[in-house]
């Protein structure tokens, strides 16, 4: 399979920094058969930070809502995936950097079976740049 990049919704939620407060809310949308492309966590101080990206939004923000998780507006990130190699990521970040777009942050993982995955934020100002630059869909 060759890389493919798309454009996701993502969304970012403050959370008590303890242990399974992140479990719990995880098991909330399995439970909701709320699938998820991405889920990132990290201190962010003395709390937590996690943030989502949803297969479906409307019926994460709906569970979301109804439990008044407090979500922070929606943003735009990207989602990565394609044949591991060695650079994978690394040309991904050539076509950013080429197109003058900043990241905010990327994670990325061998998949393993030959795959990679990577989610990428960017400032709301360079989501078109980024788009044009890595062909997203």
């Amino acid at each position: 399979m060759a890389q493919k990049t798309r454009k996701v919704d993502y969304f970012t939620m403050s959370i008590a920094n303890r242990p399974g407060k992140a479990a719990e809310i995880l098991e909330t949308l399995r439970a909701a058969r709320v699938n998820l492309l991405g889920f990132t966590g990290f201190p962010r101080g003395a709390r937590g930070q996690i943030d989502f990206i949803p297969e479906d939004t409307t019926a994460f923000t709906t569970v979301a809502r109804r439990l008044k998780w407090g979500l922070k507006k929606k943003k735009t990130g990207f989602l990565v995936q394609g044949d591991d190699r060695p650079g994978a990521i690394g040309s991904v970040m050539v076509r950013l950097a080429r197109a003058a777009v900043n990241v905010t942050a990327v994670d990325a993982v061998c998949a393993g079976k030959g795959r990679y995955g990577a989610m990428l934020w960017v400032k709301t100002k360079d989501v078109r740049k980024a788009t044009r630059a890595l062909g997203a869909s």
